[in-house]
């Protein structure tokens, strides 16, 4: 019988993910999937961003069947975001104006998560509270209107529950108002324009269009689930924390927790990785020989853009080091440190160790 990833020696483990990122990015530059890309974006021209947890489960391309490249994440400890921060709000502002001067509209997808078969297996960021989490996304929409307008012509704020057992959507019009992709069969697929038509009436009809394939992926993934044996990881297994940009290529359930460098106080969400990755070598459910700390950057062009990207990464990996090692030195004394830069046209991560 193959042992699990997450029960391999530490070395095995990094090995396995540096060879999934590699795998990653030839799948993502192969003539297929490039052109795949190409054609999708031409029939598809939204620009959909999504705000999401560093919780590991949370992978939309994969359970809206969408290719690689279409959804540009934002990730940070239980999808908790504020516009004011200075970073974030000029990095969200910079995707919706280039979006826009391309002609394009921006689908904002702003999620929380939760397990409906047991509240333990919902979002830490919240302490497993699915009402705070949704609360919480309802106030970043409020804030995406005060920053880009309550007509929603041009950027449209769409709140979406993910619940993590079969990975379904939850399309939210309002708080009591919802589109419970679980509850749709295959056979429906057909019906979806009417029902986000109804749910989200102000919705443009371009942006409809273009979240109608996200909508029909998850319903087909979801049937797909249920008619697969997955086994239910019902526990925290993460070994890995993950710092920076740069990581969609990890799209593995429970393997890492992904930290947007968006939070002016990045040390807040560092130790609540940190205390989760203790308490998965604590309860036997990872092994307790080492973890990952990986930080990433990415670039575009050679030059000053990598240079800066290097001391980006190279910044962020001593951070995180300096607030682990202050707050579990124990921890610490099992922490493998790597630095990396992503070329972001290929989505080529180049990793050295530290």
């Amino acid at each position: 019988m193959t042992t699990p990833v997450h029960a391999l020696p530490i070395g095995e483990r990094i090995d396995w993910l540096m060879e999934l990122s590699r795998a990653h990015s030839a799948s993502f530059c192969s003539p297929e999937n490039h052109l795949a890309r190409q054609r999708y974006l031409a029939e598809h021209n939204t620009q959909i961003i999504a705000m999401k947890c560093m919780d590991g489960r949370i992978h939309l391309p994969y359970v809206t069947q969408t290719p690689l490249g279409v959804i540009h994440p934002f990730r940070n400890l239980g999808g908790i975001f504020e516009l004011g921060w200075p970073y974030l709000g000029d990095m969200l502002a910079d995707s919706v104006q280039e979006a826009v001067s391309q002609g394009r509209r921006v689908l904002v997808i702003i999620t929380y998560h939760y397990s409906k078969g047991a509240r333990e297996r919902g979002c830490a960021g919240f302490d497993c509270d699915r009402q705070a989490a949704m609360n919480h996304a309802f106030q970043i929409k409020s804030q995406m209107e005060k920053l880009f307008g309550t007509g929603h012509q041009t950027v449209y704020p769409l709140v979406c529950g993910f619940e993590t057992d079969e990975d379904a959507l939850v399309l939210h019009g309002s708080p009591e108002q919802v589109l419970d992709l679980s509850f749709v069969p295959v056979s429906r697929l057909e019906d979806m324009p009417a029902e986000i038509a109804a749910l989200c009436p102000d919705m443009p009809g371009p942006v409809r269009r273009d979240l109608l394939p996200l909508v029909r992926g998850n319903i087909r993934h979801v049937s797909e689930i249920r008619h697969s044996d997955r086994e239910l990881n019902i526990e925290h297994r993460e070994w890995v924390i993950c710092l920076g940009r740069g990581f969609d290529f990890l799209h593995a359930p429970n393997v890492a927790l992904i930290i947007g460098p968006y939070s002016p106080d990045l040390s807040h969400p560092i130790r609540q990785a940190a205390g989760i990755i203790k308490s998965n070598m604590d309860n036997g459910r990872i092994p307790d020989d080492g973890f990952l700390l990986l930080s990433s950057a990415p670039y575009q062009e050679p030059g000053t853009q990598k240079a800066r990207a290097t001391l980006k990464s190279d910044f962020l990996s001593d951070f995180a080091a300096g607030v682990i090692r202050q707050d579990y030195p124990e921890l610490a004394r099992r922490m493998i440190i790597r630095a990396a830069i992503l070329h972001w046209p290929e989505r080529k991560l180049k990793v050295r160790g530290i």
